[in-house]
């Protein structure tokens, strides 16, 4: 992707959650609640954790690298879908929180 556009990353989210939703449906005959997914949002996080290490040379770990890169933006996308669900428009609340944040910082 040559620009991100955060619009269509919500978009593009949002499609691949409805496709991992099918497969709950499929597999387990109901999709993951809100619930279920801030869980596998703090065990992505938790790993983030585990990968940082690894990358910096604290902890044994193959391609920590390639695991790191892809939890952080696994993790992202969570945050994204999370907001979604539970419908916090997460363009607005980045947008708050950017702005509330370089105010207090006099940026």
């Amino acid at each position: 992707m040559a620009k991100n556009d955060f619009a269509e990353i919500i978009q593009r989210s949002k499609l691949i959650r409805s496709k991992y939703h099918q497969l709950e449906k499929l597999h387990h005959e109901s999709e993951w609640s809100i619930e279920e997914d801030a869980l596998a949002f703090l065990s992505d996080a938790g790993l983030i954790g585990r990968y940082t290490m690894a990358q910096q040379g604290r902890w044994p770990a193959n391609n920590s690298n390639a695991e790191l890169q892809h939890k952080l933006g696994e993790c992202i996308w969570w945050l994204i879908i999370l907001a979604e669900r539970m419908d916090i428009n997460i363009d607005e609340a980045l947008e708050k929180f950017l702005s509330d944040t370089e105010k207090r910082l006099n940026i």
